[in-house]
């Protein structure tokens, strides 16, 4: 196993993956099996300074000169789970790469933006984003259990910009009640899980009883940073709250432990549906073959497939943006090679506020006046005939609309 031209390691490369039990010895040797397997002491003792992470991991030099230029640009913070995950003899493990910053961080890239969502303009009150029709993005917090080197809403999560008070979420609540067409609410942040269960029940209670909203959706990434956070105490009062969905963010097989398999499953036992959306990074997951066992793992633990994100233009990502072309060619290694439940939508959110567009490999080779004409995933063509009549309106339709 070697490494890629320009990267220098500390340590010594190591023959396999490290084993995040034997980390566990390692770094956090005090940990009872109790004080592990709660949520609440993993955030007491989070890393969340250069120093302390030197302490614990042999860093890269690239890693420090990170550590050093990011340091008040965006926050550091991993959870103890997380970083037993990390491979301390790789410097490209993908866990590593998420959440340990690099040097390129620091550096703002043409097209890059603070927003690169669009989301500023359309935020009416300061918890709530409102740039679709029927649906409102509710920011929760502006915290993490860890802080993605790859995070899209780091003008946020960085901390001190957002003011997500109880008070901010009561207008967001006011907001929303004042809006008839909103049907769907995201609760993202930041995580949202990492409110109290007491706090979160605050939150969908209220939520729950507006009457145009027809589901709730929670976007967090604790089942794959801190899948602890995941009790059945949770577990149960999201039940409550149906429909409901989860919808999380694993974005390799590295990341799909016992723990995390556990929490999804306990979601899912309890009625609970669970989405991912993956992040498609360079040199982290920008292969089929990740993609694919990725997937397949997560279709084994009941998690759907949903979204492969085109990385967005946030400041200080491009060294982990791949191509427009390498999604499309993912997509196309595998559709028809393997089920179509584990290929998820490659989705591609506009820069500056456009919204999402999915991309896909095109299928359609010639169109013909009563024919077209398309290729299948070998590349075969096939001649699909087109009807003569082209009405495709729906006389009924105006009927239903009355019931």
């Amino acid at each position: 196993m070697g490494y890629a031209a320009g990267v220098t390691a500390t340590p010594s490369v190591m023959a396999l993956p490290s084993d995040p039990a034997q980390r566990r010895v390692e770094l956090f040797p005090e940990a009872t099996d109790e004080q592990w397997a709660d949520w609440k002491w993993h955030q007491r003792h989070a890393v969340r300074d250069a120093r302390r992470l030197a302490g614990l991991l042999p860093l890269t030099q690239d890693e420090r000169d990170g550590l050093d230029e990011t340091a008040a640009i965006f926050r550091l913070g991993i959870s103890p789970y997380y970083l037993t995950l990390v491979d301390p003899g790789h410097p490209l493990c993908p866990v590593r790469m998420q959440a340990i910053p690099v040097k390129a961080e620091a550096r703002v890239r043409p097209g890059e933006l603070a927003d690169p969502l669009g989301e500023d303009p359309h935020r009416p009150v300061e918890a709530i984003v409102h740039k679709y029709p029927d649906r409102v993005l509710l920011l929760a917090t502006d915290s993490c259990s860890v802080y993605c080197r790859h995070c899209t809403r780091r003008r946020i999560t960085k901390g001190g910009e957002a003011e997500l008070s109880r008070s901010a979420l009561e207008r967001g609540l006011d907001y929303i009640r004042a809006t008839p067409a909103v049907r769907d609410v995201l609760i993202s942040g930041g995580d949202p899980l990492l409110l109290s269960d007491e706090r979160l029940e605050q939150l969908l209670t209220p939520l729950r009883a507006i009457p145009h909203v027809e589901m709730i959706r929670i976007g967090t990434r604790m089942p794959v940073t801190l899948p602890m956070r995941v009790t059945e105490a949770l577990a149960t009062l999201l039940r409550r709250y149906a429909p409901l969905f989860v919808v999380t963010h694993f974005n390799h097989p590295k990341e799909i432990t016992k723990e995390a398999r556990e929490a999804c499953e306990r979601l899912v036992d309890h009625g609970v549906p669970v989405e991912n959306q993956t992040v498609l990074m360079r040199r982290l997951n920008s292969d089929a073959r990740i993609i694919t066992e990725l997937n397949h793992a997560c279709l084994k633990m009941r998690v759907r497939p949903y979204y492969l994100h085109q990385m967005d233009v946030a400041e200080g990502c491009e060294h982990l943006r791949t191509p427009l072309q390498k999604g499309v060619e993912i997509i196309g290694e595998l559709r028809g090679w393997t089920t179509g439940m584990a290929v998820p939508h490659l989705a591609v959110d506009l820069p500056g506020g456009g919204g999402k567009v999915t991309l896909q490999p095109d299928y359609v080779t010639e169109r013909r006046p009563n024919e077209t004409v398309l290729r299948n995933y070998r590349g075969e063509p096939y001649v699909y005939p087109e009807p003569e009549a082209q009405d495709c309106t729906c006389p009924y339709d105006e009927v239903w609309q009355r019931r």
